[in-house]
């Protein structure tokens, strides 16, 4: 296992020059793949990505503005009843959804001191939350999902997604993929 990353051996961490996001390579036998191997270490990795590979700044050709559309970040929080428990931190989830709900509560807490003010030590943005610890693969990308217009989201989602303005960050949304925050971009 790489001591830095927290990929097994072999493994390394590349981005892809099309999407401009991280995915996992090994060399020796050219497999390439979006999410982590198993094996990962998801602490390390989780540490080495956000020290290494944020992706602030960076928006694709897909994030062009679309009559209709909106576009929101979000942090999910996984639980063993979810769609599909499993991350990219995670290969197998097992928090009840009383856990989840309580963690996305503490990140809920840690936006709210962000945006009151952005100095405060114990405050994160969304952004910067997802990036470690969404369930999501949008981590990578803080939470970004891009635009989406009606009907492309789950229904409790895109309902909250489209009520907020701006800027934006939703109470707790609760989907068959587990429990989320939203953040309106635009």
């Amino acid at each position: 296992m790489s001591s830095e990353t927290g990929l097994p051996e072999g493994w390394e961490v590349r981005r892809s020059n099309t999407k401009n996001l991280p995915y996992y390579f090994h060399p020796a036998t050219k497999d390439s793949r979006w999410e982590p191997p198993a094996g990962t270490d998801p602490e390390k990795l989780k540490d080495y990505m956000a020290r290494h590979h944020s992706s602030k700044g960076v928006a694709p050709a897909s994030m062009a503005a679309q009559d209709g559309k909106i576009r929101c970040a979000h942090l999910l929080v996984k639980h063993r009843d979810s769609r599909r428990p499993a991350s990219w931190r995670e290969p197998r989830i097992t928090r009840s959804k009383d856990e989840a709900t309580a963690l996305i509560k503490e990140y809920e807490e840690q936006i709210k001191k962000y945006e009151a003010n952005a100095d405060d030590p114990e405050g994160k943005s969304l952004s910067d939350l997802a990036m470690t610890e969404s369930d999501c693969s949008s981590a990578r990308k803080g939470g970004d999902l891009g635009f989406f217009g009606r009907g492309d989201m789950q229904k409790e989602f895109e309902e909250a997604a489209f009520r907020l303005n701006k800027g934006e960050v939703s109470a707790m949304v609760d989907t068959a993929s587990g429990v989320h925050l939203i953040q309106r971009l635009e």
